[in-house]
């Protein structure tokens, strides 16, 4: 090897670093924001059965941290072996955690403050080649990055599920006119590259890269807004069986649903509740709390149908161009803020129409950030599917209980969310931060 070689080497080593401490830094400056922002009787308490206490969530993310990068990568000794059960997201669900003898607020934050200290002085001296898998590329700093800010996002959820005066804040979305472009475009058929074998820090479900033929279909240019939703109540959407599929309506039925979760009708307006604060609900923002079956059944009043989630990944990522699959929407660039709405900049998703560099090379917008948007299709492997670093990722989840959610919401982070990456949650749920768009096949 040269020395210019060697450089360059060099070099990117050194970006990486930089790039992984970036990541630790922002995951843990937001950590800190949720669970600073509210007293400790906040952190502890369970503000609702789907949920965690806040202080639990701090834990296990530096519980998660000691074990993967001090303990697997550093090969130290464990710090706190005792407390490895309470934090194992798969020994107690969440409903039961409040009961354990969980670390109090001051103590869990000493400890997540030590591992994050003793986790950068490895990264300091992490070799990122020639080890083993899970320090090739920065994997298991990448993979940490990616874990906290996903319980990030649940604990903005749960902040969402809390009552009580306002604790957070964020500025205001800057307005944009009134959408006005095609309702729907065409997406191609033929193959396209679905998945991705080279990102380096993509999950096992995520893997590998392999080629899915689509036939060709329409899909919605922007997510399904609340006016439009606000039109199927008013039509008797959720008093007309027809739209739902049989557990939907069973689902309706048993618990009442009218309207998506934290809104009201007053009088002639629906009003939202929003971290705090009650409001009007905005008509050009995108529908959000809606569980699958919700979804489902808007798609059918419609005339039209959920999107598969390879349809989705081709809308996001195929150039029709040139053939590819882009990392984004927008190609493969790193999200700028120009691009999406993500990494809670804002406490709500834009409204349709925003981010107009972020938009795909048939106009499809806002494909990435703003809400996680369900597909009609269950979470599966892909051909050639291997688990790592651990099999509780996502195998323990495949099958027909889950339905698979694509682009990201406002509440993610850049680190945890690409073209690719994959969400997912029973058909059930509402308080997850998710809207969806619609699709049609192309008609003979």
């Amino acid at each position: 090897m040269t020395a210019q070689e060697s450089g360059t080497t060099a070099a990117g080593t050194e970006a990486l670093r930089e790039r992984l401490l970036a990541s630790l830094v922002t995951a843990r400056d937001r950590t800190t924001l949720l669970t600073s922002c509210v007293e400790d009787p906040d952190l502890t308490a369970q503000h609702s059965p789907l949920m965690s206490p806040l202080v639990w969530d701090l834990a296990h993310i530096g519980n998660q941290e000691e074990l993967w990068l001090l303990r697997n990568v550093g090969g130290r000794e464990a710090m706190r072996p005792d407390i490895d059960v309470l934090y194992d997201a798969f020994e107690h669900p969440r409903s039961e955690r409040p009961s354990l003898p969980l670390l109090p607020p001051e103590e869990a934050r000493k400890y997540a403050a030590e591992v994050r200290g003793r986790a950068l002085d490895l990264l300091e001296g992490a070799d990122f080649e020639g080890g083993s898998r899970l320090t090739e590329a920065g994997f298991a700093f990448g993979m940490i990055a990616q874990h906290e800010q996903q319980h990030d996002e649940t604990m903005l959820i749960t902040h969402q599920l809390r009552t009580g005066p306002a604790a957070l804040t964020a500025p205001a979305h800057e307005p944009v006119p009134p959408w006005t472009g095609p309702a729907e475009v065409l997406v191609p058929g033929g193959p396209f590259t679905m998945g991705t074998s080279t990102e380096p820090w993509a999950l096992d479900n995520e893997r590998p890269a392999h080629v899915r033929e689509v036939a060709p279909f329409w899909i919605d240019t922007v997510p399904v807004t609340n006016a439009a939703y606000q039109a199927f109540i008013a039509d008797g959407g959720y008093d007309t069986e027809r739209w739902w599929i049989p557990e939907g309506w069973a689902h309706v039925r048993r618990n009442s649903l009218t309207a998506p979760l934290y809104w009201r009708r007053e009088g002639s307006q629906w009003l939202r509740r929003r971290f705090g604060v009650t409001e009007v609900v905005p008509p050009e923002e995108p529908v959000l709390h809606v569980c699958w079956y919700e979804a489902d059944a808007y798609a059918r009043w419609a005339g039209r149908r959920l999107p598969t989630e390879a349809e989705w990944e081709k809308a996001a990522r195929h150039d029709p161009v040139t053939g590819r699959s882009t990392r984004y929407p927008w190609g493969d660039a790193d999200p700028g803020p120009e691009h999406a709405n993500l990494g809670q900049r804002h406490l709500s998703p834009a409204p349709v129409g925003s981010y107009p560099a972020g938009r795909s090379p048939l106009g499809v917008g806002q494909l990435i950030g703003d809400v996680w948007e369900w597909t009609s299709s269950d979470l599966e492997p892909y051909p050639g599917f291997a688990a790592f670093p651990y099999r509780e990722y996502s195998e323990v989840f495949f099958g027909p209980e889950y339905k698979v959610m694509r682009g990201g919401s406002f509440a993610v982070d850049a680190v945890a969310c690409r073209g690719t990456f994959r969400n997912w949650d029973y058909p059930i749920r509402r308080q997850i931060f998710a809207g969806f768009r619609t699709a049609r096949s192309e008609s003979p």
